[in-house]
């Protein structure tokens, strides 16, 4: 079963510019987790925290119970065996083919044998459709085609936390699909924990078990899916229905009179552009008919069912009409109007953190909806392009800031 990964308090800057500050959630061991956001919001910092190829300012990271930013350089080492990462492009050699470049994770941690090691690469290759491919370089096959290769080399190991960086990337949408349904399926057979960003909102809406948002340099909410899909929270729903009325806007944020200016558009006519706004909870992709049943479900309803009376009674009936439709039937679920009061357990196991959901609904970390001040934040002096993902590369970091040898 995949392990618990447990964020507090984590700041990351890069200079004077901070990218998020005080994170704090918890990522159930073997479910499916997403994280959301708009575009330069740190949610490819946020993975690249979590197995120390960048170290935050402040906070803690702890993965199977070792806080990784306190643990010495040979114990990282080892917890990172425990990961198989995909970034947004595959970061492949490039001076191997994809047949080494998959096998390479066995022939650096294990001693297998090469017939073994064939065996497993490709298994891998044909779960992730390059069968025949095995031999190409990676500049001589599509970035999609790499996309997929890396998500195999991510899978080599068999790995308890699996992270990927924008599955979607650089693929059309029914390859998308495909890799949504591995993940999946993947999730059923040996209960990883798994956490995705990305910007596809049919994948947000239909793939992870728990989903979160960035927003304005903090997580806006993290939580089961059935609670952030029934949010009334303003940039939740804009994101998800990929509108332009919202918080939003084109540099990350924007401020009233724009917000005004833009309902005014939309009021005489104007498209706002996304979806049209989907209400309730969407049917969760299952795993493929002959794989294990998914535990991970069953675990994240029956938080579901704890918290349901902190919420808002629209979101209680659309979650209890969701949770009929796939309750097996062999359970009494209580009634989500006037249900006992009972402490509910929240999403957050944290002591002292009020990242679960109270009362009011939930705790939104800080998020303002009242006017969305800009706060003289100016998102201009951050490009997400200066991340380096090509690969496991030391460059730049030595143990001081985490780094393993």
């Amino acid at each position: 079963m995949g392990v618990e990964v447990s964020v507090e308090g984590l700041t990351k800057s890069f200079g004077v510019q901070k990218i998020w500050q005080d994170v704090t959630l918890t990522l159930p061991s073997g479910e499916v987790s997403a994280l959301l956001g708009p575009s330069g919001t740190g949610k490819s910092v946020f993975l690249k925290s979590l197995i120390g190829l960048l170290r935050p300012e402040h906070g803690k990271i702890f993965i199977d119970g070792t806080d990784i930013l306190q643990c010495s350089s040979r114990e990282l080492y080892e917890i990172r065996k425990l990961f198989g990462v995909l970034f947004q492009d595959g970061a492949l050699f490039g001076s191997m083919n994809l047949y080494d470049n998959v096998a390479f994770p066995l022939r650096e941690h294990t001693k297998k044998s090469e017939s073994d090691i064939r065996k497993i690469v490709m298994e891998k290759l044909e779960l992730t459709g390059l069968i025949g491919a095995e031999d190409k370089l990676p500049g001589e096959i599509s970035g999609g085609m790499r996309k997929r290769a890396g998500l195999a080399r991510a899978l080599v190991l068999d790995p308890e936390i699996i992270l990927v960086d924008e599955p979607d990337s650089g693929l059309d949408p029914v390859r998308t699909t495909y890799i949504s349904q591995t993940l999946i399926d993947i999730n059923a057979e040996i209960d990883a924990t798994i956490l995705i960003v990305s910007h596809n909102i049919n994948l947000a809406r239909t793939v992870p078990d728990n989903i979160g948002m960035l927003f304005r340099r903090q997580l806006v909410m993290f939580g089961p899916r059935e609670v952030l899909l029934t949010s009334d929270e303003p940039v939740v729903k804009q994101f998800l229905n990929g509108t332009m009325i919202g918080p939003i806007g084109m540099s990350e944020e924007k401020d009233e009179a724009q917000m005004a200016h833009e309902q005014a558009l939309v009021d005489a006519g104007h498209h706002a552009g996304g979806v049209d706004d989907v209400e309730g909870i969407v049917p969760q992709m299952k795993a493929t008919p002959g794989t294990p049943v998914r535990q991970a479900v069953g675990r994240r309803q029956e938080r579901v069912r704890q918290i349901m009376h902190t919420l808002p009674h629209s979101a209680q009936v659309a979650i209890q009409e969701s949770l009929d439709s796939t309750d097996p039937g062999n359970r009494q679920v209580p009634a989500y109007a006037g249900g006992p009061d009972h402490e509910g357990t929240g999403y957050q196991q944290q002591p002292g953190q009020q990242q679960g959901y109270n009362q009011q609904g939930y705790n939104q970390q800080g998020y303002d909806q009242q006017g969305y001040d800009q706060q003289g934040y100016d998102q201009q002096g951050y490009d997400n392009t200066g991340y380096d993902d090509t690969g496991y590369s030391d460059q730049g970091h030595g143990p001081s800031q985490g780094r393993g040898q």
